[in-house]
């Protein structure tokens, strides 16, 4: 594929707002996951929320379109100077020429639940309750467009955990087919009830914070987090490269990947066929690495299958920001890119002791390196895969 130049980016997770707290989280090695207090539920287990989303405001004009999700966003696109970016690409491009693809699992589902919790007497729905703006998928884009002052093409990627990475594909279809020349892309994904209460019931929340790649995983924990890059067909000075985008499903089962990661297999060659490069042009691997027993194991093997027994320094960052579903390809994405530029592998968090029956050289601890390419993957229920290769210049 044709590299894709990246010309400004931001995240915002329970790492902090923006680039530069995240950078000095990672540096330090420090958790954004606590115990979780979101709404006083009643549940054992620890979460990445991001503080002061109940005190943040939309702008009046887009008021309409206020939930925790889209209040999420707003934080986002205010950080390191993406809305101006942003407005440069609009008069460089044209509004019309500018894309939006966005991923999100859940959208705005807590308006809709507070929303029910807060029925009239005659169990109609709050006067106020916007459905359309608030938790259609389609809201994430449709605010974003609105905020961003955008005209071109829109939509929402929703496939879960790989949602965030697959719009990477999106854009890179768009652009080639000549309907746009720039595009914004990344993820949102807030805390709800129905994330909640249904990883609990699934048995994949852990009581502590998650551990990736430990021998005593006992399951995930949830975050929430923002992130959006601004891709344009051509720039002078680049933040970064896209190179290669793969994606795959392998429909094995609802929520458990094949265990031989036969999709993760495919859409790692994938990407790096697109981006040109060999297993050894890879020089760290951002894992999905959910830290549930069946999903580390499977992305164990499947790294290995496609570097070998010796796989580049690889790790996964959930530990630091829990597992943001829909927006973890977006996130990853983007602390990938800030390792590219920084030239240093972060270190997983929490694992006390490691799994022999997992082989991938897992980092425990930051390493200082020269980095050119990055992969990273994100691996959605419904086996449904992506895998990014990140460059630090275009080759």
């Amino acid at each position: 594929m044709t590299p894709l130049a990246i010309t400004a980016y931001t995240l915002t997770s329970a790492l902090g707002a923006g680039r530069a707290a995240t950078l000095d989280a990672l540096h330090a090695q420090r958790s954004g996951l606590a115990p979780l207090r979101f709404l006083d539920l009643p549940l054992a287990t620890w979460a990445g929320e991001v503080d002061g989303l109940d005190q943040t405001s939309l702008p009046a004009a887009l008021a309409h379109h206020d939930c925790r999700n889209n209040r999420l966003a707003w934080r986002a696109m205010q950080q390191d100077g993406f809305l101006q970016a942003v407005a440069r690409a609009r008069a460089r491009w044209g509004a019309e020429r500018v894309g939006v693809f966005l991923g999100t699992s859940t959208s705005g589902l807590l308006q809709t639940e507070l929303a029910y919790r807060n029925r009239q007497g005659d169990g109609a729905l709050p006067a106020g309750f916007r459905y359309a703006e608030t938790q259609n998928t389609f809201s994430l884009a449709g605010f974003a467009a609105a905020a961003l002052q955008l005209a071109g093409p829109r939509y929402v990627v929703s496939t879960a955990c790989s949602s965030s990475a697959k719009v990477f594909g999106n854009a890179q279809r768009m652009l080639q087919a000549g309907w746009i020349d720039a595009a914004v892309v990344g993820g949102v994904d807030s805390l709800c009830l129905t994330t909640l209460y249904g990883f609990n019931a699934l048995e994949l929340l852990a009581p502590e914070a998650c551990r990736p790649w430990d021998a005593a995983r006992r399951g995930l924990s949830i975050g929430e987090a923002a992130s959006f890059m601004l891709i344009e067909r051509e720039a002078d000075a680049p933040q970064g490269w896209v190179l290669g985008v793969g994606e795959t499903n392998d429909g094995h089962h609802m929520s458990t990947p094949h265990p031989d990661g036969t999709g993760a297999i495919g859409a790692m060659r994938a990407a790096l066929a697109a981006a040109g490069l060999q297993p050894g042009d890879i020089d760290y691997i951002n894992l999905h690495g959910t830290a549930t027993p069946t999903n580390d194991a499977a992305e164990d093997r499947a790294v290995r299958a496609v570097f070998g027994a010796t796989t580049p320094p690889c790790s996964s960052t959930k530990g630091a920001t829990g597992h943001t579903l829909g927006a973890a390809g977006g996130i990853e994405a983007a602390i990938s890119l800030l390792a590219l530029q920084q030239g240093f592998m972060p270190g997983g968090l929490n694992r006390g002791q490691p799994d022999p029956d997992l082989h991938a050289q897992y980092l425990d601890a930051n390493r200082a390196a020269p980095l050119r390419h990055v992969l990273s993957n994100s691996f959605g229920f419904g086996g449904t895969n992506a895998s990014l290769v990140l460059g630090k210049e275009k080759p």
